[in-house]
């Protein structure tokens, strides 16, 4: 019996038996989709020739019909969307795609707010709703089969509220939604008051290259010890591939972090060998969220 089927036998009981078993399961998670043309064309090339096995899609942004357009070519691809409330770069800012009906949500110049602490304050959870399921609608409605809901910048469990709705959005349209496990336990009163039950796909471990993991633009090294070091359960990396390209530089011009040279260099390392090296050195299961749900 293949390594593969034998955790298809055993996904039924959960990560617990999966890291009982030693099994390293591993979805490399392309967000931003959608931002950008050089986004779009980054994530597809991570997807079809590296080891990025899933995306979302930021409705949201100027990039969004090209993304929908790429994700319709490849149906077997696993494409996401990346729901989307905040809009947090200085030179380029996105609304919501329900406009001023959800006024609740924007700043005076009519854009998403720059950070989660401010969406919080000022959001009606109406609106809320309302913008999330505006974009799911979208995305279907231009011929997307999304496979699974994230959220830009984690806004999905900022509180007890915003995370009802996320899940109960998966639910609505049957979809999985990206959950951390640790994230959740920090937040205990969450399961007090039954927002997550047991069918939920929680993920044991979550990595993404922050400013503090990461210094001199060593994110090549973050992504190998990430990598080196996997334990057994379900994990996923999060990346940010684009092109330092003559848009981006435009795009993310006077930012440090997670510039265009940051996502060059994310889109370097999982389209090389070494990277696939490791991972099949140290017996990663590439998976993503189309995989995952069927075993629920």
């Amino acid at each position: 019996m293949s390594i593969l089927s034998q955790i298809i036998n055993h996904f039924r009981s959960g990560s617990e038996k999966l890291k009982r078993l030693g099994y390293k399961l591993l979805i490399v998670h392309a967000d931003d989709m959608g931002l950008s043309h050089s986004a779009n064309l980054a994530c597809t090339k991570a997807l079809e020739i590296g080891t990025v096995t899933s995306a979302s899609i930021m409705m949201p942004c100027l990039g969004a019909k090209e993304a929908i357009d790429l994700s319709n070519q490849n149906k077997n691809t696993d494409f996401g969307i990346h729901l989307t409330l905040t809009s947090e770069w200085p030179n380029y800012r996105w609304s919501p795609v329900l406009g001023k009906k959800v006024s609740s949500l924007t700043d005076s110049e009519g854009f998403f707010f720059k950070t989660c602490e401010e969406l919080e304050k000022r959001a009606k959870i109406s609106e809320v709703e309302s913008e999330w399921r505006a974009q799911i609608e979208l995305a279907l409605s231009q011929g997307m089969r999304p496979t699974h809901l994230d959220c830009h910048m984690f806004s999905g469990t900022i509180n007890r509220e915003f995370l009802s709705v996320y899940v109960r959005l998966g639910r609505t349209y049957e979809l999985p939604v990206q959950l951390y496990r640790k994230k959740l336990r920090k937040l205990t009163h969450y399961y007090l008051n039954s927002c997550v039950s047991d069918n939920e796909t929680l993920i044991d471990r979550l990595y993404i290259a922050t400013p503090r993991q990461v210094k001199d633009g060593q994110t090549a090294n973050f992504y190998k010890n990430v990598l080196l070091n996997l334990e057994p359960g379900i994990n996923c990396l999060l990346v940010h591939p684009a092109y330092d390209n003559c848009e981006m530089k435009m795009i993310t011009q006077g930012m440090v972090d997670y510039n265009s040279k940051w996502r060059q260099a994310d889109l370097d390392f999982f389209t090389n060998e070494e990277c696939r090296e490791i991972i099949q050195g140290k017996d990663i299961i590439l998976t993503d969220w189309r995989k995952l749900s069927q075993y629920l």
